[in-house]
């Protein structure tokens, strides 16, 4: 069986991996939303960044087999769970904790299942950016090869710079 994860992944953190975790009886789908929208301090990160850090931290981990595919918005609800499944593989299950995911998919047939939030106060994407534009600790709060990526293309100094606009 095969799950969904949609996420923006600005950056992939703890709690991402802790998601995957969770979920290893399923094949994974990483739907990486927003995928035209970057260097803002929202979305940072373009869809081929966001893209190596997942398969950077998902091959530290013990996931057998993963997915990962960019879903770029057409802010049409209506349409986005198929909008979705045209663009990923086939998947069985979706897993969310967001109301308006929840909504989307149960109405076109999916199943949703919820997931443990794992330290939510700090593992937030938003949290992580603000850290950085702030230049307070961050590392600690992804995988270390998410680390070392964001360090290698300067995105520490990218998110700085565009927490200033």
């Amino acid at each position: 069986m095969r799950a969904l994860i949609l996420g923006r992944f600005q950056p992939f953190h703890l709690g991402h991996v802790h998601l995957a975790e969770h979920a290893q009886e399923y094949e994974l789908i990483f739907a990486i939303g927003s995928a035209y929208q970057s260097l803002s301090f929202e979305n940072p990160f373009t869809a081929g960044e966001r893209y190596e850090m997942i398969d950077r931290a998902l091959g530290e981990l013990d996931v057998k087999k993963y997915f990962i595919v960019p879903v770029p918005d057409i802010r049409r609800h209506g349409v986005y769970g198929k909008h979705v499944a045209d663009l990923t593989p086939s998947f069985d299950v979706v897993i969310s904790n967001n109301a308006v995911v929840k909504e989307i998919f149960e109405r076109d047939g999916y199943e949703v299942k919820g997931a443990p939030l794992f330290h939510r106060e700090k593992y937030q994407g938003k949290v992580i950016r603000k850290r950085m534009a702030e230049g307070k600790e961050w590392e600690n709060l992804v995988p270390e090869s998410v680390a070392s990526f964001i360090r290698d293309i300067g995105g520490e100094i990218r998110v700085r710079n565009l927490s200033h606009f």
